[in-house]
C-alpha cells in the first residue's frame, strides 16, 4: 500500500510542477515524496496546500481534499481538522461566509479534539478574518488575541503565523480608528518578520507583503500618503518571490485607489489594469470585484463607454461568481452567533445543574447533622432544631420555583434557536431553488436564440426567393398562387420570430430575477443614480427606434441626504420603471390622435421626513381602474401581446418591498398620466428582522 501510494504522490508532483509556487513547496514537495507513514503525509499534503493559498486557489483544493480522504481512511483526527481548515480558505477568498463557518467550526472541533494548538490557532485565525471581512472588529479582535495565546502558551516557533496573526490585530484596530495601537501592533509584526528563522519561513511563507501592505493603509489612513506609496510598492515587490499574487494584486489595487482619491486617473487606471490581470490569475474574486468598479466609475467618467463596458461586464461576472451579498453574510454572521451561544447557554445549564446537586448535597448534610444534633439533645434543642428546618425548607421552595422558571426560559430560548435555524434552511432552499431556476433558463435561452435566428433567415430567403420567381416567365395566376403561399411563410417565419422574441424576453426576466448580485448596501446620491438610468435608457430606447423622442424634466432635491440601497437592484427597478414610461408615451405618440402631443417623462425626488420618495411620471395612455389592483402581480402586463412579459413591476415591487423595506405605488388616469411612486427608509433596511432581536 506505501509503495502504491508513493508512486502517487510522486505523479502529484510532477503534475503541479508548472504551477507557480512559493519557495516553500519544493522543499514540502520532496519531503512527501519521501514520507513513509500515512500520518506524515496527511500533514504534508496540508501544508502545501497552505503553501498555494495565495497563488493558485486549484491545488490549494486538490491537495487540501487528498489529505482529507487519507486522513479519513486511517482515523487521524489531527490531519483531518487541519485539511478542514485549509479548505476553509476557499469560500472565505471566494466570499462564501456561511461555508467557510462550516468548515472552520468543524475543524475547530477536530483541532481541539486531537489537542493539536498549532491547527487551533490557525483556525481561530482564519475565523478572526471571517468577521474582520463583515467589518466587524471587536469580535476579529478576540479570535485574533485567542490564536495568539494559543500559540504563546503552546510555545510554538512558527513566527510566519505568529506575525500574520499580530498583524491582523494591527488591521482590526485600523478598522476601530484606533490608529495609535494599529501602529504599535503593525510595527511588533514588522520587527518579528524582519528576522528570518534559522529553519527557514513555515508552509505560510514570508509574511512581509502582508505587513507591508498593511503599514501602507495606515500611513494612509493618517495622511501621508508619500509614506503609503512607498509601503504599497514594497509590498508588491515583496510579493514576487513568494508568488503571492493576492498580496500583489491587493497592493496594486490600494495604489490605484490612492491615485484616484488624489485626482491622478491615469496613474489609477494604470495601476487598476495591474491589479485587475494579477486577480484574475488566482482568481482573487473580491479583488477583481473592486478593482473593475473603479475602473468602470474612471472610464465612466471620462465618457469612454467602450472602456466603461468591458469593465462592467467584468465586475458583473465577478458579482455572479461571489456566493455571498452582505445581508446574506451577516445573516449567517448571526446564525454562526446563535450556535456559539446555544453551546454557552448548554454549558451554563450543565454548570447549573452541577451546582443544583452541590447545593442538594450539602443540604442532606446539613439535615443529618440536624437530626444528630436533635438525638443528642432534647426537648429544647428540639424545637429550635424544627424552626430551622421550617426556614430551610422555605428557602428550597423558593429556589425550586426560582429553578423551574430558568428551565422554561431556557426552553423557549431553545425553540427560538430552532425557529432561527429553520428560517435559515428555508433561505438556503430558496436560493438554491433560484439556482435551478436560472439554469433552466440558460439551457432554454440558446434555442430560442437559435429558432429566431433559423426564422428571421427563412425569412428574407422568401423574400428573395419570391423576388427570383418575379423574373421568371409564369403564367398569371401559377405565379400570382405561388407568391401568395411565399407571402403567407414569410408571415409564419415572422409569427415564430415574434413569439420566440417573447420566451426569449421571459427566460431574460429569469435570469435577472434568479441573478445572486451581492446585496451590499452603500451610501448612494439618489439625484445622481435616477438621472443617470433615465438617460440610459432614454439612449437605449433611442438606439432601437431613432425617430422616436421625448421630453425629460427632473426636479431633483438638491437637499438630498446620500441613502444606504444596493445599487444594482435599485438601478433595475429604475430601468423597469423608466422602459414602462417611455412604452406608454410611444404608444400614445403612435396613435396620432393629438397633433400638439409632446411625450413627456418627469422625474423628482424629495425628502420626507425619514423617508426619500422618487415620482416617475409619464403623458401617456394610463392605465385602467382594474388594472392598478393587479399591476405588481406575476406575469400581469397591460402591455398588448408579445411587447409585455409581466415580471418587470413583480420584480421590481420585490427588490423595493423585500430587500429595501420601502414601497412601491402607482398612480395613473386613464387618457392622461401614469406615476410610479419608489418610498425608501432613510437608514436602509436592517440586516436583522427586528422579531428576531426581541
Amino acid at each position: 500500500m506505501i509503495a502504491r501510494l508513493s508512486v502517487s504522490f510522486l505523479f502529484l508532483l510532477y503534475a503541479f510542477q508548472g504551477v507557480a509556487q512559493s519557495p516553500q513547496t519544493a522543499a514540502l514537495q520532496q519531503a512527501l515524496a519521501q514520507a513513509t507513514s500515512d500520518t506524515s503525509r496527511v500533514l504534508l499534503l496540508a501544508d502545501l496546500s497552505a503553501t498555494y493559498r495565495y497563488s493558485h486557489f486549484d491545488s490549494v483544493q486538490w491537495y487540501a481534499q487528498q489529505g482529507l480522504k487519507l486522513a479519513r481512511q486511517i482515523s487521524y483526527p489531527k490531519g483531518e481538522g487541519r485539511c478542514l481548515s485549509r479548505l476553509a480558505i476557499l469560500p472565505a477568498e471566494r466570499g462564501n461566509l456561511p461555508e467557510a463557518l462550516r468548515l472552520n467550526l468543524q475543524a475547530l472541533q477536530l483541532n481541539r479534539q486531537s489537542h493539536d494548538p498549532r491547527g487551533e490557532a490557525r483556525t481561530l485565525n482564519q475565523t478572526g478574518l471571517l468577521y474582520f471581512a463583515l467589518e466587524d472588529f471587536r469580535p476579529s479582535l478576540r479570535y485574533y488575541f485567542q490564536a495568539r495565546t494559543t500559540y504563546q502558551q503552546a510555545h510554538l516557533n512558527d513566527a510566519s503565523q505568529l506575525a500574520s496573526i499580530i498583524t491582523n490585530i494591527g488591521a482590526s484596530y485600523e478598522g476601530l480608528g484606533l490608529l495609535d495601537s494599529a501602529s504599535y501592533y503593525l510595527h511588533q509584526a514588522q520587527a518579528l518578520a524582519r528576522i528570518v528563522p534559522r529553519t527557514g519561513w513555515s508552509c505560510w511563507g514570508n509574511p512581509q507583503p502582508y505587513i507591508l501592505r498593511e503599514l501602507g493603509r495606515l500611513q494612509a489612513s493618517r495622511g501621508s500618503t508619500a509614506l503609503a506609496l512607498q509601503y504599497y510598492h514594497r509590498s508588491a515587490q515583496a510579493a514576487l518571490p513568494e508568488h503571492d499574487l493576492r498580496s500583489r494584486s491587493r497592493a496594486f489595487q490600494y495604489l490605484a485607489e490612492l491615485y484616484y482619491r488624489r485626482q491622478q486617473p491615469d496613474s489609477s487606471v494604470f495601476y487598476a489594469r495591474q491589479a485587475l490581470a494579477v486577480g484574475q490569475t488566482l482568481p482573487f474574486v473580491v479583488g477583481v470585484l473592486r478593482t473593475s468598479t473603479l475602473l468602470t466609475d474612471i472610464f465612466r467618467a471620462r465618457g469612454q463607454n467602450d472602456s466603461t463596458l468591458k469593465y462592467m461586464g467584468i465586475m458583473v461576472m465577478a458579482q455572479d461568481s461571489l456566493h455571498n451579498p452582505q445581508r446574506i453574510k451577516q445573516l449567517d454572521a448571526i446564525g454562526f452567533d446563535e450556535q456559539l451561544r446555544l453551546r454557552q447557554l448548554e454549558q451554563e445549564s450543565a454548570e447549573l445543574t452541577a451546582t443544583v446537586r452541590m447545593y442538594m448535597l450539602w443540604v442532606g448534610l446539613a439535615t443529618l447533622l440536624l437530626v444528630a444534633l436533635l438525638l443528642a439533645r432534647h426537648t429544647y434543642k428540639q424545637k429550635q432544631a424544627n424552626q430551622r428546618l421550617q426556614h430551610l425548607n422555605q428557602q428550597i421552595n423558593q429556589q425550586k420555583e426560582e429553578l423551574t422558571k430558568q428551565r422554561d426560559t431556557l426552553g423557549r430560548m431553545v425553540q427560538q434557536l430552532r425557529t432561527t435555524q429553520s428560517q435559515l434552511v428555508l433561505r438556503e432552499k430558496m436560493a438554491s431553488l433560484g439556482e435551478l431556476m436560472a439554469g433552466v433558463a440558460y439551457e432554454i435561452k440558446n434555442p430560442m436564440s437559435s429558432v429566431k435566428n433559423f426564422a428571421a433567415i427563412s425569412a428574407d430567403l422568401c423574400q428573395e426567393l419570391r423576388e427570383e420567381l418575379a423574373k421568371a416567365p409564369l403564367p398569371v395566376d401559377d405565379q400570382q398562387i405561388i407568391d401568395e403561399m411565399f407571402h403567407n411563410l414569410s408571415l409564419y417565419q415572422s409569427k415564430i420570430v415574434l413569439h420566440t422574441q417573447q420566451a426569449e424576453g421571459f427566460v431574460n426576466n429569469m435570469l435577472d430575477y434568479s441573478s445572486t448580485s451581492p446585496a451590499q448596501r452603500q451610501a448612494t446620491d439618489l439625484n445622481v443614480l435616477v438621472n443617470e438610468y433615465m438617460r440610459l435608457t432614454y439612449h437605449d430606447l433611442r438606439l432601437k427606434n431613432r425617430h422616436f423622442n421625448a421630453a425629460l424634466f427632473s426636479f431633483p432635491d438638491e437637499n438630498l441626504p446620500a441613502v444606504p440601497v444596493v445599487r444594482q437592484e435599485l438601478g433595475r427597478v429604475l430601468v423597469s420603471l423608466f422602459t414602462n414610461a417611455f412604452h406608454a408615451v410611444h404608444q400614445r405618440q403612435r396613435q396620432a390622435i393629438e397633433e400638439d402631443y409632446v411625450p413627456q417623462i418627469t422625474l423628482r425626488t424629495r425628502q420626507l421626513d425619514n423617508q426619500v420618495e422618487i415620482r416617475v411620471r409619464d403623458n401617456g395612455l394610463g392605465l385602467e381602474q382594474e388594472a392598478l389592483t393587479d399591476i405588481f402581480q406575476r406575469f400581469f402586463t397591460a402591455k398588448p401581446n408579445g411587447e409585455g412579459l409581466g415580471l418587470g413591476l413583480w420584480v421590481s415591487y420585490d427588490i423595493i418591498t423585500r430587500s429595501h423595506g420601502g414601497k412601491l405605488e402607482v398612480e395613473s388616469k386613464l387618457g392622461e398620466y401614469t406615476e410610479f411612486i419608489i418610498t425608501l427608509p432613510l437608514e436602509g433596511k436592517p440586516a436583522v428582522p427586528a422579531a428576531w432581536t426581541n
